[in-house]
């Protein structure tokens, strides 16, 4: 009989992978907060707080994605990596139209920042629960 040693690969994503992943979410909801305090109290300084989390989130997003592209050569599901690269790839794009709206006068980002916002927000949130999620299943631990 002839037996052979296999080593199993371990489930989910890179620790770095998944600490860049995790900072995109917060950063994108907390500009949507920003815009939805600025579209309540009109205190310009929430349009400016926003615009900061925005390019914060985008840096944490074009690293997550950078991570993204080397997991799509290093996973056996290739479906399920371009469905995850494509959310990250959306969440960057309407993110970057997002801090172009931002970098608007303060009056005039109104009412399209807090829809952006939003949006990416909850793109934010499906990309980083799919990231997430993307585990192996069988073999032995």
């Amino acid at each position: 009989m002839l037996t052979t040693a296999t080593r199993p690969r371990p489930g989910g994503i890179n620790p770095l992978h998944g600490l860049l992943l995790s900072g995109v979410f917060p950063l994108f909801l907390g500009a949507a907060l920003s815009d939805y305090a600025y579209a309540v109290s009109y205190h310009v300084q929430w349009g400016t707080f926003a615009s900061w989390l925005i390019a914060g989130a985008l840096v944490f997003n074009g690293f997550a994605l950078l991570c993204a592209v080397i997991g799509l050569f290093r996973t056996d599901r290739r479906g399920t990596g371009f469905l995850y690269f494509g959310l990250l790839v959306l969440t960057g794009v309407i993110g970057f139209l997002n801090a172009l709206i931002h970098s608007r006068d303060a009056w005039a980002m109104m009412p399209t920042g807090l829809i952006l916002s939003i949006i990416v927000a909850v793109l934010a949130l499906v990309a980083t629960l799919f990231g997430f999620s993307r585990r192996r299943t069988g073999g032995a631990l």
